[in-house]
C-alpha cells in the first residue's frame, strides 16, 4: 500500500469544512444570511482572519455569496450539497481529461497576458524541475512536478478563482495520473512541448500557449 504525506489543515480550512457540512446538512438554506463575523469567531473560537479566509474559500467554490455592506449569503442551489472535491472523485477519466484541457488552455492564455517577472521566473523553475524528474524519476515525484509546473502557470494567470479551481482539480489529477502512467515515458515525450509552452507564455503569445496545451494533452 502506498503511503502519502498527511497535510495539516489550517484553521480557515477547518472552519470552511464545518460550514460546508452545515450547509449540506440543511442548517443553512439557500438565500439565508450567514451569521456575522463576530458571531462566527465566537462560534468556532478563531480569529477574524480565519473566518474571512473560510468565507473566501466557500465563496470561490460557489457555496457563499458576499454582498459588501450587507452580509454573506448561502448561494448553494437546493439539492447541490456535494463538495466539489468529492464530486471529482466520482468523475470518469474522459470527463477529467476534458475539464483539464479547458482549464489549462484558459489558464495558459491568461498567464501569457498577465504574468509578472516573478511569475515567469517561477514557471521556468518548475519547468526545469519537471523536465529533470521526467528523466530520473521517481514517477510520483515526476507527476507532482508536472502538476506544480501547471499550477505555477495558474498562479501567473492572475485570476484567483481559476487558481483555486485548478488547485482543487489537481488533487484528483495526481491520483488519476498515478493510475494511467506506469513510467515517465509520456512526460519525457512532452519535454519540448512544455518548453514551447513556457516560451509562448514568456513571449505573451496567448494563442500559441493555448495550442501548446492542446498538443500536450493530445500527445
Amino acid at each position: 500500500m502506498m503511503i502519502t504525506a498527511i497535510h495539516k489543515r489550517s484553521l480557515a480550512e477547518e472552519v470552511a469544512e464545518q460550514l460546508r457540512a452545515a450547509i449540506a446538512d440543511g442548517k443553512y438554506q439557500a438565500g439565508e444570511q450567514l451569521p456575522t463575523e463576530p458571531e462566527l469567531m465566537k462560534q468556532f473560537g478563531v480569529g477574524r482572519s480565519s473566518v474571512r479566509e473560510a468565507i473566501r474559500i466557500l465563496a470561490n467554490s460557489g457555496l457563499l455569496r458576499v454582498q459588501q455592506g450587507v452580509g454573506t449569503f448561502i448561494e448553494a442551489p437546493a439539492g447541490i450539497t456535494e463538495p466539489f472535491h468529492q464530486r471529482l472523485k466520482r468523475a470518469e477519466s474522459q470527463d477529467l481529461d476534458e475539464v483539464r484541457q479547458l482549464l489549462e488552455m484558459k489558464i495558459a492564455e491568461k498567464a501569457a497576458a498577465n504574468h509578472t517577472a516573478t511569475g515567469i521566473k517561477k514557471i521556468k523553475a518548475m519547468l526545469d524541475k519537471r523536465n529533470a524528474l521526467a528523466k530520473t524519476g521517481p514517477l510520483e515525484d515526476c507527476i507532482q512536478a508536472d502538476i506544480d509546473f501547471h499550477m505555477s502557470i495558474a498562479e501567473a494567470a492572475g485570476n484567483p478563482i481559476l487558481t483555486d479551481l485548478y488547485q482543487s482539480f489537481s488533487l484528483q489529477l495526481k491520483s488519476w495520473f498515478l493510475k494511467v502512467h506506469v513510467n515517465m515515458d509520456k512526460f519525457r515525450e512532452t519535454d519540448i512541448l512544455h518548453e514551447d509552452l513556457y516560451e509562448s507564455i514568456k513571449a505573451r503569445d496567448g494563442k500559441k500557449a493555448w495550442n501548446c496545451i492542446a498538443k500536450i494533452i493530445n500527445k
